[in-house]
């Protein structure tokens, strides 16, 4: 018998992929480079050089059988130790090789993060808005997903919900900064009150709080900011990381976990995770990608392109009289819909050949999400068929 549970999830199929599907169709019927499609966050600036140059030599260099066998199930050990020593460089944290794990991008490193410190009925605490694909991430494990509502303000933690929605259950906390949808940034303010706060849970529930870091956007960061790194503030913080951004590489499928080495037994999660593989498949990625990536550790595509793009939608946003706050980072714009009706507001924009994403899944009511990683020249070529769409809305 097919299991029904799985069955069931074919009715509340990802509203993202949906859309990008609708996109690609319409694009078939009227070119694709006529439909202003925002849909599906898929980077859009080339790779590095550098990466393409370690890919070709390590292909030319070194011998097939080494390179093609399988790796380590903890990862490649040089490239743990050279992600560790990188990561020691940037932030000042002790990290070293029994502290790194690869995984097939931040969705494995997730799923090992969350299997790891989570029992089934444990409760895992979000942040709207938030990725909608976290909801399976975390009910899989057998833990559930709670989540807390969002300041519609500003977008950062709203403090008096996650107060309430803490309990006993919480085996742990999961954010995700820049975020995806917002483009907002978790200040080091934030982080340091969040790190206090989980601390006194810890106390007053007797165990563990792990703070799970969702960390793929990490280098796009606008406006000369920096990304604060959670685990410099919160001793349990596991991060998790993808090359998928920072060096567009989404199809490789290639990132990893760092726990902090003050975490509880930091010394061994590693080890766990390796077991988690064995029950979940999501282990030894490709040898070759990670010899790759270790090759280009400081390096990352020109993500200048994002910027510009956010400056050209944010500026007509805004111009337009559009509520919108201005994202400090990813390539993700969440401004409100007119109207308040977010799926309403974005059926609308269908008919101008826009492809919007109504912020339902992502945990809000009444916001759109536009993913501006289009090359420059396709977001220029949309500005007037966005004022269009919005200026008729209004009426």
């Amino acid at each position: 018998m097919i299991n029904p549970k799985f069955k069931a999830m074919l009715s509340a199929r990802s509203v993202i992929r949906e859309l990008s599907e609708y996109a690609t169709q319409r694009g078939e019927e009227i070119g694709y480079e006529n439909v202003f499609d925002f849909s599906l966050g898929n980077p859009s600036v080339p790779v590095t050089e550098g990466y393409t140059r370690a890919v070709i030599d390590i292909h030319e260099q070194m011998e097939p059988v080494e390179l093609h066998g399988y790796s380590p199930s903890l990862g490649n050990t040089k490239v743990r130790g050279i992600v560790a020593e990188s990561l020691k460089k940037r932030f000042g944290i002790p990290y070293d090789t029994r502290h790194i794990f690869m995984t097939s991008g931040a969705a494995g490193a997730l799923a090992h993060a969350l299997r790891a410190v989570t029992v089934p009925g444990d409760e895992v605490l979000v942040f709207a808005p938030f990725f909608p694909e976290y909801i399976p991430y975390i009910n899989e494990t057998g833990a559930n997903i709670k989540v807390v509502d969002a300041d519609l303000e500003n977008l950062q933690i709203n403090w008096e919900a996650l107060d309430k929605a803490m309990n006993e259950k919480v085996s742990a906390v999961l954010i995700n900064s820049p975020n995806n949808p917002s483009g907002v940034v978790y200040s080091e303010e934030t982080l340091v009150r969040l790190a206090g706060y989980l601390g006194e849970c810890q106390d007053r529930y007797g165990h563990e709080i792990f703070l799970i870091s969702d960390e793929p956007y990490r280098e796009i960061v606008f406006d000369g900011g920096v990304v604060p790194y959670p685990s410099r503030y919160y001793d349990n913080t596991l991060s998790c990381y993808s090359f998928s951004k920072s060096l567009s590489l989404p199809g490789e499928r290639i990132g990893y976990v760092a726990v902090n080495p003050k975490a509880v037994d930091a010394d061994i999660l590693a080890i766990i995770f390796g077991q988690i593989s064995r029950g979940i498949g999501h282990n030894c990625p490709s040898s070759s990608v990670q010899l790759a990536v270790a090759s280009v550790i400081e390096e990352t595509s020109d993500l200048s392109v994002y910027e510009t793009n956010r400056d050209l939608l944010y500026d007509c946003l805004t111009d337009l009289g559009v509520d919108v706050i201005k994202p400090a980072g990813t390539f993700y714009i969440f401004p409100k819909a007119l109207g308040g009706d977010a799926a309403e507001f974005c059926r609308a924009a269908l008919k101008y050949d826009l492809v919007l994403v109504p912020s339902d899944n992502f945990g809000v009511e009444g916001f759109f999400r536009m993913a501006y990683c289009l090359d420059t020249e396709k977001v220029e070529r949309s500005i007037p068929v966005l004022r269009k769409f919005i200026t008729e809305y209004k009426k």
